[in-house]
């Protein structure tokens, strides 16, 4: 048990040195290039794997999950509303913290598509004052089945994992309905609940209204 939380200490110091390097400006809203966040994304991803294999998100190290379920109905045909919906870009500009998605790599296997990217999100975090933060993730989008799941990491080793299906209703329209489950320390997990939902609520919403409009 030493052994392994000296490997994770390790592994988390060495996270934490890399994702706060500074580097030569690229973008207004991060400091990094996209190389640079690629390679940011690489080390998130490592890390966050080696971590759920060696721990839980259980009390006694210091960590919490929460999973909460939100739907929305949309009238507007399934196949359209899964093809916006599972699109990140359209998230931009109706996701409350969303400013842009940087894309890794990007592939289809066994008729699955997956997406490496990193999310630039500003997060209110003391007195609404946002702070720019980097999240990344994999995105896996299932076509055939009319779902997609996403798994992200942020610091300080935040964790998401979604699961959004989306439900014909007949009629051209289309229940969509969000799985969300969140893992954080027990000093942010209540924070990264709040904020997390509220985000994807308004997510929700908005793309709700643009598909409907006929903007989307």
């Amino acid at each position: 048990m030493k052994h392994l939380l000296r490997l994770l200490a390790a592994q988390t110091l060495s996270a934490l040195l890399l994702l706060t390097f500074v580097a030569a400006p690229a973008r207004a809203d991060t400091i990094e290039t996209d190389a640079q966040l690629a390679a940011e994304w690489q080390l998130a991803w490592d890390f966050y794997k080696f971590y759920e294999i060696g721990t839980a998100p259980l009390p006694y190290t210091g960590r919490s999950r929460v999973e909460r379920d939100i739907s929305i109905d949309i009238d507007a045909p399934r196949d359209h509303v899964f093809a916006v919906y599972s699109n990140f870009a359209n998230h931009i500009g109706r996701h409350s913290f969303l400013q842009r998605v940087v894309t890794h790599k990007d592939w289809t296997e066994s008729g699955v598509h997956y997406i490496n990217f990193t999310a630039i999100e500003d997060i209110p975090v003391v007195a609404g004052v946002p702070v720019t933060t980097k999240t990344h993730g994999q995105q896996r989008i299932h076509p055939d089945g009319y779902y997609y799941e996403t798994d992200t990491w942020t610091l300080p080793n935040v964790v998401t994992h979604q699961k959004i299906v989306f439900y014909d209703l007949g009629d051209g329209r289309t229940r969509v309905t969000e799985h969300l489950a969140f893992e954080a320390s027990i000093l942010l997990i209540d924070f990264t609940v709040t904020n997390g939902v509220s985000s994807h609520q308004e997510t929700q919403q908005g793309l709700k209204e643009a598909i409907e409009s006929g903007e989307l």
